[in-house]
C-alpha cells in the first residue's frame, strides 16, 4: 500500500461524494407487480450485504494488512462507500413496502469463510464480489432503464463507486510486487465464476424477471473477469518485466 498513489485517491473518495443526486424515489414505476415481488428479496440481501452487516475486513488477521501505511484510510473509504451503497438499497426496498433482513444464510457463510481463511482470501473474494456485483447493477441498469427511473438512478451511482473500487484494487495489486501467471489467473478465473454463480443462484430471479437471461449474466461475468486480468498485468510491473523479457528471448 506504501506504493500506491495516496493523494490521488484520497482525491478521488472525496471528489465521488459530490455530484450525488439522490434517486426519485416517489416517482412512477412501469414494473408489474410481479417484477417487483421477484426484485425485492434481491435488493434486500445486496442490503444486507453491502453494509446491513460487517461493513469492513473481518479476517482473523486483517491488522496485517490494515497496519500498513495508509491502508486503513483507504479501507475506510472504501467501505463508507459500500454503507451508502446499502443505504440506498434499503431505501428502494423501503419504497416498494418490501421487508429488509437481518441475515441471509449465504452471507454468513461468505462472512465465516472471510474470517478464518485469512485477510489474503478475503481480499480476493471482496475484489471479486465488486467485479460480479458490478455486472448485477449492470444488468439491472439495462433492464429497467425504460421502467423504473430510480432505479436507474441508483444503479448507476452504484456502478460508479463500484467501478472505482475495482480500479483502486486494481492498482492495489499491481503495485504489490506479486506475479499474476498463467497459474494465479486461471485460480482468480474459477473462483470468479464460483463467485457469480452464488450470486445467480441468489440474485438470477430478480434479473431474469426483468428480462435478463442467464447466457448473458455469464457471458458478461467472463468479460468482465478477463478484462480485469488483462489490464492487471499490463499495470504489474513485474508481469511488465516478465513480457519483456520472454519477448526479447524469442526475438533472440
Amino acid at each position: 500500500m506504501e506504493y500506491i498513489n495516496l493523494n490521488h485517491w484520497l482525491e478521488h473518495f472525496e471528489n465521488n461524494q459530490t455530484n450525488r443526486s439522490e434517486p426519485l424515489w416517489n416517482a412512477p414505476t412501469k414494473l408489474t407487480n410481479k417484477q417487483i415481488k421477484s426484485l425485492l428479496p434481491s435488493l434486500a440481501q445486496f442490503e444486507l450485504g453491502d453494509g446491513g452487516g460487517p461493513c469492513y475486513l473481518t479476517a482473523w488477521n486483517k491488522e496485517k494488512f490494515l497496519s500498513q501505511p495508509n491502508a486503513r484510510k483507504l479501507v475506510d473509504l472504501w467501505f463508507k462507500e459500500e454503507a451508502e451503497h446499502s443505504r440506498l438499497l434499503g431505501d428502494c426496498v423501503t419504497r416498494f413496502k418490501g421487508k429488509k433482513i437481518k441475515s441471509h444464510w449465504s452471507f454468513s457463510i461468505f462472512c465465516t469463510l472471510r474470517k478464518y481463511l485469512g485477510i489474503n482470501f478475503e481480499l480476493r473474494t471482496l475484489i471479486l464480489t465488486e467485479i460480479v456485483s458490478n455486472v448485477y447493477y449492470q444488468m439491472m441498469l439495462k433492464h429497467t432503464a425504460e421502467k423504473d427511473i430510480a432505479i436507474t438512478q441508483m444503479c448507476r451511482l452504484i456502478i460508479r463507486d463500484e467501478t472505482g473500487h475495482i480500479t483502486f484494487h486494481k492498482e492495489r495489486m499491481a503495485k504489490s510486487g506479486k506475479k499474476f501467471g498463467p497459474i494465479w489467473s486461471s485460480i482468480f478465473h474459477i473462483m470468479g465464476i464460483a463467485a457469480a454463480t452464488m450470486l445467480w443462484i441468489n440474485h438470477g430471479k430478480a434479473i431474469r424477471a426483468l428480462g435478463g437471461k442467464n447466457t448473458e449474466f455469464f457471458q458478461e461475468i467472463n468479460t468482465a473477469i478477463n478484462f480485469f486480468i488483462r489490464s492487471l498485468r499490463r499495470k504489474s510491473p513485474i508481469n511488465k518485466t516478465t513480457n519483456n523479457t520472454v519477448n526479447q528471448t524469442s526475438k533472440a
